[in-house]
């Protein structure tokens, strides 16, 4: 069980890793950007965004870069 959950979190991670270098931000910043706006979304539904609502990742990954200019 603690197999599947940890290679479901590195799947997720993945998956957000691409998704953010489409929208030209590593994913490492798209996290931190992502906590310094106070997100509450975990990886598993940003990573199901990132697949099944593009815009609204799209949405996302401009407030994270948002705020990592404001700072």
């Amino acid at each position: 069980r603690k197999a599947k959950k940890r290679d479901f979190r590195g799947l997720w991670i993945t998956r957000l890793g691409i998704a953010a270098k489409i929208h030209g931000i590593s994913y490492s910043k798209l996290i931190f950007g992502l906590k310094k706006v106070g997100c509450q979304m975990n990886r598993k539904v940003l990573s199901e965004m990132a697949i099944r609502d593009p815009e609204g990742f799209a949405a996302v990954v401009t407030e994270a870069k948002k705020a990592l200019v404001a700072a």
